[in-house]
């Protein structure tokens, strides 16, 4: 397989995931660059809301992206290539931080704790402060701070945009529960610093052009 070059992207840009799916499965494998493309921010903020660590969460996109190309004719096109897409990435990121006993999912029933109030109310370290000294890095130290369960909820359905059922078929549970944990997840960081620091939140998080790049070689590389 062989990097795309940007006018040939851009010549693709018409066509949907699925049609580049289906091109992809019928020999243009190439066009799987396409893909990673328009979905390695989404990616890289689902990988991140769960990991907690950029590392980390460039690491999953990769296996997830390796994942998705072994299994693409598993693709039935019952949901969105970008869902599947990023159910995969989602599942990646959930079985390394559960192997390490680093997760503790939200339980739907849950009442807000102290335990999680003081995980949102805590002050950030110094290391902390002075990465955050600009208001967006301030927002994302907010949103780690969220319990598990709300905070990759939160980053897909207010951060990416997905819609309620999107993120429920994602994360494997019910509207109900993405529901309710983007209420407690709204709550926590309006305590802490959303709405007063008046925040966009389509400024967090970033996967920016250089970083896209390193991804779409790594891949390449280990599904050539």
């Amino acid at each position: 397989m062989h990097v795309v070059s940007a006018p040939v992207l851009e010549g693709w840009g018409l066509l949907s995931d699925e049609q580049v799916v289906t091109r992809v499965l019928a020999g243009q494998t190439a066009l799987f660059e396409v893909l990673m493309r328009r979905h390695n921010e989404r990616l890289y903020r689902a990988a991140r809301a769960i990991v907690r660590d950029e590392t980390e969460a460039e690491d999953v996109m990769q296996q997830a992206y390796v994942n998705a190309y072994s299994h693409l004719r598993q693709f039935d096109g019952r949901s969105k290539f970008s869902t599947w897409l990023t159910r995969i990435a989602v599942h990646e990121a959930l079985a390394r931080v559960r192997r390490r006993g680093r997760y503790t999912t939200m339980d739907p029933d849950d009442t807000p704790s102290n335990q999680h109030s003081a995980a949102v109310d805590a002050t950030p370290d110094p290391e902390r402060l002075a990465i955050a000294r600009e208001l967006g890095a301030l927002l994302e130290s907010a949103i780690d701070r969220l319990p598990d369960g709300a905070r990759e909820v939160f980053v897909l359905r207010q951060l990416e945009g997905m819609r309620t059922d999107e993120v429920a078929e994602a994360l494997s549970v019910s509207e109900a529960v993405v529901k309710t944990r983007l209420s407690r997840a709204r709550a926590a960081l309006r305590r802490d610093l959303f709405e007063h620091a008046g925040l966009a939140a389509s400024n967090t998080f970033r996967f920016l052009r250089p970083r896209c790049d390193r991804i779409v070689r790594a891949v390449l590389a280990r599904i050539a």
